[in-house]
């Protein structure tokens, strides 16, 4: 299978369970073909996008002791994680004289988004609240449309939101479990470990791509589009270690933590 077939069938494919459909362990990039920017992927009618503030906003922590705001929380990330694997899929599409290595490394985590969105569905469903059973925003997707490059996507979903989840997934995993709810807890733990091997993809790109001229905090800096800016990439509480572990250096980590709001 062709890595560009496969980003098709992600985007234009109505089928949820072809979107998440896992592609043969090997996959091509013989026919990259021209540039293509879809203007919104292919969805179910029951999850297309709800106009802007029409979707429910995530619960807050304190609320997530009840089992349906669990299930809500976990039907957002579960479109969350939808969302992200579109981008991806997109980006293969939009930039397809990117390096195939980088091409191939973006299908692992496509792969990785395709389980996490599996596991979030499951959750929510478990808890009453199946996907597709609320409305549903397109954040994360309507940010990706500002990307021009590589460097942009690199800069905006792993170093930033994705970046952003290091410190958010901990903190729901501690939240749940503080609520009884040790699967949850469990997911979002799991989720958390492969953020920061996500970070680290795009971290080490970033690393490979940026003018020699730039230090990575100033490329990571300057291929952000607003409203993303650095602080953008950090949670309530800002994690050091994890970041750390997916090879953000001191200098990195200090501008980060001191970005303003």
């Amino acid at each position: 299978m062709e890595i560009r077939d496969y980003a098709q069938q992600i985007l234009l494919s109505v089928d949820l369970d072809r979107k998440l459909a896992v592609p043969p362990l090997t996959l091509s990039d013989n026919f990259p073909g021209p540039p293509t920017r879809i203007a919104e992927p292919a969805r179910p009618e029951s999850l297309q996008f709800a106009p802007r503030r029409a979707a429910p906003k995530m619960p807050s922590l304190g609320a997530l002791q009840l089992p349906e705001k669990r299930a809500l929380a976990h039907h957002i990330m579960a479109n969350h994680e939808l969302q992200a694997l579109e981008v991806m899929a997109w980006t293969l599409l939009a930039f397809p004289d990117a390096p195939p290595d980088f091409r191939l490394g973006m299908t692992e985590v496509i792969r990785d988004e395709q389980r996490h969105t599996r596991m979030h569905m499951e959750r929510a469903a478990r808890l009453g609240c199946p996907f597709g059973s609320r409305r549903v925003n397109c954040y994360i997707w309507k940010k990706a449309m500002a990307f021009t490059s590589v460097l942009d996507y690199l800069a905006g979903l792993p170093l930033v939101l994705e970046a952003a989840n290091l410190d958010h997934s901990l903190e729901l995993a501690t939240t749940f479990e503080t609520f009884g709810d040790l699967r949850s807890a469990a997911l979002m733990r799991q989720i958390h470990r492969d953020e920061i091997e996500h970070v680290r993809f795009g971290l080490v790109w970033l690393k490979r791509l940026k003018p020699e001229h730039l230090t990575d905090f100033e490329a990571f800096s300057q291929h952000l589009h607003w409203p993303l800016r650095p602080a953008k990439a950090r949670g309530h509480e800002f994690l050091r270690a994890p970041r750390a572990a997916a090879g953000m250096d001191e200098e990195f980590l200090d501008q980060l933590e001191s970005s303003p709001e």
